[in-house]
């Protein structure tokens, strides 16, 4: 294995092993024991593989697979994306997750359109300038669709480099990732082919997604098992160091499932924020207020609880209290119906709306209950 040179002083950059031939050992071994069939592979079209890119942000592919093919049935090009209404969007959207991901998306289509004339820029800085991509996003892109020699630095490649030069350092750190984003550069292909360049980005990803994983890494199956410092040290569980531990806040709030029959009412989120745009239960802050707001809709007052749930959001933990209220019917429906912002919705109707995943599962829940 090379010899690790330490910095002289704290405040040198970091030295990390070198290895000249890291690119074309990645790019056989992708060619070799990669992914080749994943649906959004072999294209070049950048839509798809956009596409593809922001679903898979934070996302594992398995999940993101049929959200895929749903999209592309709905909007098979960018054009159609970008005239799609903002709620048919969301409802594509609902149960990935990271919302803002799915405002983004919608956006940055009718900015391809209305300023680059349906096309996709081919640079990675200019991909960046586009809503909702970031630098190793447009790099991705590029790479994929265009043949760009350019860096990537998601989550998985950040693993890979992590263990394979012994990184220091959280990742999420300014100072680590700058770090990374250095050696990653070096590292990229030179005198590449389109194709080559566009194993060696798969060949990144892969590595992180299928050997190198969080867990236990299958080191045997690595093309640089002999020469990874995290393998060779056996530091495979402290590479790359954990995020810093903080206490996860808890919050908590009280839902109305106000119900006439088989349907029942949904509030339209603000735009931005938790679950932005989407629909979803009337909320209130206590129970007090939640039995104020059945009311106010057509209730009687009278609200009982439902099983609660809560969901864990990447920064906090959310304790939902649900309560179910039946409405007085005629009273204050006709209202409801001709307000924008809420809907009655029959419970087999849901696919139809934008629906966070635990309103989902409490009103799958529900529905269950009636059958």
């Amino acid at each position: 294995m090379p010899s690790r040179i330490s910095p002289s002083a704290p405040s040198a950059a970091p030295v990390f092993p070198v290895m000249s031939d890291f690119s074309a050992r990645l790019i056989a071994w992708q060619r070799q024991h990669g992914r080749h069939d994943l649906p959004w592979q072999n294209t070049r079209d950048p839509y798809r593989i956009w596409l593809s890119e922001i679903m898979l942000q934070q996302t594992q592919v398995s999940t993101v697979i049929p959200y895929y093919a749903r999209f592309l049935a709905r909007c098979p090009d960018v054009a159609s994306l970008a005239a799609a209404p903002a709620d048919d969007v969301m409802a594509l959207w609902a149960g990935l997750g990271y919302y803002s991901r799915a405002r983004n998306l919608h956006r940055c289509a009718q900015v391809v359109v209305e300023q680059h004339g349906g096309a996709f820029p081919s640079s990675p800085d200019a991909l960046a300038e586009l809503p909702g991509i970031g630098r190793s996003t447009a790099a991705a892109i590029a790479s994929f669709a265009f043949g760009a020699r350019a860096t990537i630095l998601d989550g998985n490649v950040k693993r890979v480099l992590a263990r394979v030069f012994g990184v220091e350092g959280f990742p999420g750190e300014k100072k680590v990732e700058n770090a990374m984003w250095t050696l990653a550069e070096s590292l990229l292909p030179s005198n590449a082919s389109d194709d080559d360049v566009s194993a060696y980005t798969q060949g990144l990803m892969d590595l992180g997604a299928t050997l190198c994983v969080r867990g236990k890494p299958d080191c045997l199956r690595c093309p640089f098992a002999a020469d990874c410092v995290a393998n060779v040290s056996g530091r495979q569980r402290e590479l790359p160091t954990a995020r810093p531990k903080k206490a996860v806040p808890t919050r908590r709030t009280w839902m109305l499932v106000l119900r006439d029959g088989n349907a029942v009412m949904l509030e339209k989120r603000p735009p931005s924020g938790i679950w932005g745009g989407l629909w979803s239960l009337p909320e209130a802050a206590d129970e007090a207020a939640l039995a104020e707001r059945a009311l106010a809709f057509g209730g009687d007052g009278a609200v009982s609880p439902l099983a609660p749930l809560t969901h864990v959001f990447t920064h906090f933990k959310l304790d939902i209290e649900p309560r179910l209220a039946e409405l007085d019917r005629g009273v204050g429906a006709l209202a409801a119906l001709n307000d924008a912002d809420t809907a009655w919705v029959a419970l087999s109707d849901l696919d139809s709306f934008g629906v966070p995943a635990p309103v989902r599962k409490l009103l799958d829940s529900l529905q269950g209950s009636l059958l």
